[in-house]
Formats: C-alpha cells, structure tokens, sequence
C-alpha cells in the first residue's frame, strides 16, 4: 500500500517542526493561524464528582482560550420536542460559584445562569447547547423524529424555542442564553441518511427565520463520527452545507473495548500497526470527509482531554499492540495508586470513574510516579506504560496537540475542538496549548 499525499505532508511536518516545537516554541507560535475555531465540551453534570463549574473556566484562563463554548446535553423525546436532560445542574442549583463575583439573583441558576455570567465577560465567545449525545433514546428519537416532515419541524421548533429563545422552563426565560444548536445523533443508520440531511436543514431554515426577525447570525453544527461504519451513512457533502461547521471525533480509534493496546487518536497510520489501512487515524478521517465533499474550513478536528488504558499487558514493545486482560483499574487522581472504590462515594480517584479510561489531568501525574512516557513519531502518538501491573494508557499531550494543530494549519481546516473541558489540568494546559497554534 502506497502512502497517501496527506500522510506525506505531515511526516513531513514533523520532520520541519520537531525541532521548534520542543526548543523553540514562541518563534513557532508567530507564524500561527489566524480565525480558527477553538472548542470545548462542558459536561452538564461537571459539577458533581468532578466539581468542575463554568467558573473555573474564567478562572484558570481557559474562557480566554475559547471561541465556542458546547454544553452537552439536552435530550430529544419522542414527543418529538427537546427536554432538559438535569434541571438541578442546568439551571435549579443554588450553589455554584459565581464566574464573576456577582450573587446569581434567580429565577435562574445553575449552569445557565453562570453561563449569563461568563457571556457577559466574554462577548465574542459562542455558546451553543449540544441535543441527544451518546443515548439510545436519543438516537431512536432522533430517528423518529427525523423520518416526517411534521416531525423535524416539530424538533426544530421545539428546541429553537427552548435554548435559542431561550423558553428554559415555566417562569424561567433567558433569550441570547444560546447562540446555535449542536446536534449530536449517534449514530444514524442506512435507512436515516436523507432524514439526517433533512433534518440538519430544517434546523438550519428555522434559525434563518428567527434571524431574519432578530438580526442576529446563529450557528449550526453537528457530530460527526470517526470510523467508516459510522460516518458511512451519512450523506457528508449535503449535510454539511447545512451547517456553518462539524465536530468531527479525533479519538475512541481503540479503547478498552479492545483486548489488544492501539494508539486511541492517533494523527497518521503505521504499518507496525495490526490495524494498519482500517482508516482507524485522524488523518485518514480527515481524507475522508474531504473527499466526500466537506470544505475544509468546516472540518473541527475533536482531540480527547482523557487515555484509554489497559492492563495485563507484557512488557513488550512499552506495551503498544499488546494483548490484555482487560480495562485498566480507576486510578487515584493523584496517580499514587488505584481508586478503591469507583462508585462515587470515595473522593480522590479519576474523576471518569470508569475502567478503562483516565483523564489528562491523572494521567501526567502517572508520569511522576512509575509510568513511562514513549512518543511514536511515526503516529504522532503518545504512551504510559507500567511495567509491573502491565499498565498502559494511550492519550493526547501537549506535544500532540501542538503537532495537530500544525496539521489543522497545513491541512486549511477550520479548527479544533476538546472532549472535555474538565478533563484537562487544573491549568488548561492542554486548551492553552492547542490555542497558542491556533492564534487565540
């Protein structure tokens, strides 16, 4: 097998860049890209375990970072009409803190009324509410819905009227809270293609309606899937003149649903690989949706803030392409030892609390104690392995991510954007990092 145009161009990056990213990194950063979108993911229910608010986005720097801010999620019903997926976190709770100092006055509270806080301090930044996620009634209401016409009027409108409207519940209104619509529908089937195309634009024709009312521009956006049998159905091209961009996955390439170790985002494809010509790289991705006829300037390409782990694994190769024996334990966030108990009910473990992942945040204390960091300059992929648990974790650095961002560069694509905000460090060194190269 041949290697592509694209794979060339960006080995060829790093050859040119390597040098300057690790010992020179400021005079990189005045050549960098100008009007790319940087966007993050903000969990609703952050504030729990995690005790992540929209807060700390003011505070550690990171809402300086960003253009677009996506707060995941509202449900679809099979109404079919949107709904409020935690009314305590979205706008009942008393008890977060203030973004900006001021006492939350009510009606509203919650997540909504610090994001009222933190568009005020940030005019420029875009919020938009992100509909369905990865939920089986989602995707079947999506479907349903989708499938008449009556039915995709009766979603768009319900949702337009609820979070751009801004019609959150009786006695509780907030127009401008939001200024576009993220659909996320995981995973349309075969038989849903033109419906999926249908939908996006009837979206797309009622926002314009209530543009031509308010004056004021609003944006659409959906998910777009890595992996061929995912983003197989949907009509690519169409669907994206629909929208003003994709978020499209850059990771979840492997994971611990795999009994064998592989790089989860990976930028480019390796023949050391097992999988290797599978498509499963974001550079592959990348070629795929512009082959089928997405503008590149519509292409945001997802990194992830968390690692897939494994354990059981043998020391051979620092753990990559291993088999295993399964998900790697929940780590203390600390990275000195495991999470006894992953319920919740124990305060101090990765705040993901689910085998087989970690967050960016633990994962670079792992670093500090036992764990070996092995970079695959053939991928553009980073490792942590521990030889005696036999434990590996693929995920995303700083180094990766400044490499991705020279790709998104070269490539003309229109940004990047990060699954999750809570994920990174207490710093934002990984969004500071991507936005450093992307000229915010």
């Amino acid at each position: 097998m041949t290697t592509s145009r694209s794979q060339r161009l960006c080995r060829a990056l790093f050859t040119s860049f390597l040098v300057l990213a690790l010992l020179n990194l400021p005079s990189l950063a005045q050549n960098r890209p100008q009007d790319k979108i940087l966007g993050g993911y903000f969990e609703e229910w952050s504030i729990y375990y995690a005790g992540y608010n929209i807060a700390n986005l003011q505070q550690n720097g990171v809402a300086n970072k960003l253009t677009h801010l996506i707060y995941a999620f509202a449900n679809v019903n099979a109404t079919p009409a949107c709904a409020i997926a935690d009314p305590w976190a979205d706008y009942q709770s008393p008890y977060l803190p203030s973004v900006s100092g001021a006492a939350y006055t009510g009606p509203m509270y919650g997540n909504f009324a610090a994001i009222q806080q933190l568009e005020q301090l940030h005019p420029n930044l875009h919020v938009l509410i992100s509909l369905g996620g990865a939920s089986a009634a989602n995707t079947a209401n999506f479907s349903a819905a989708a499938s008449t016409e009556a039915g995709r009027q009766a979603l768009a409108a319900s949702c337009i009227g609820m979070f751009i409207e801004g019609n959150i519940a009786p006695g509780i209104t907030a127009p401008g809270l939001f200024d576009g619509i993220n659909i996320d529908w995981e995973f349309p089937t075969a038989s849903d293609t033109q419906n999926f195309t249908a939908l996006l634009q009837e979206f797309r024709n009622q926002l314009d309606q209530l543009s031509a009312t308010t004056g004021k521009k609003y944006i659409l956006s959906f998910d777009g899937p890595a992996g061929s049998q995912n983003y197989v159905n949907i009509d690519l091209a169409k669907a994206a003149k629909a929208v003003d961009f994709i978020t499209i996955d850059g990771y979840n390439y492997a994971g611990s649903w795999d009994t064998q170790t592989n790089d989860a985002s990976p930028l480019l494809d390796s023949r050391q690989d097992p999988a290797f010509g599978q498509g499963l790289d974001i550079n592959d991705t990348v070629d795929a949706y512009l082959k089928a006829g997405v503008p590149p300037s519509k292409y945001t390409m997802g990194l992830p803030l968390y690692g897939a782990g494994w354990t059981g694994v043998p020391n051979v190769n620092h753990g990559l392409y291993q088999n295993s024996t399964g998900p790697s334990p929940v780590p203390l966030a600390n990275g000195k030892g495991l999470c006894p108990d992953w319920s919740g009910n124990t305060a101090g473990c990765d705040t993901l609390l689910t085998p087989g992942v970690a967050t960016y945040s633990t994962l670079v204390n792992l670093e500090a104690n036992g764990y070996s960091v092995h970079f695959d300059p053939l991928r553009v992929a980073v490792t942590l392995f521990d030889p005696t648990p036999g434990t590996f974790y693929t995920f995303d650095n700083p180094a990766t991510a400044l490499l991705k961002m020279l790709y998104v560069d070269a490539r003309g694509l229109g940004g990047a954007y990060v699954w999750a905000l809570k994920d990174d460090d207490a710093n934002g060194t990984m969004v500071k990092t991507m936005a450093e190269f992307l000229g915010h």
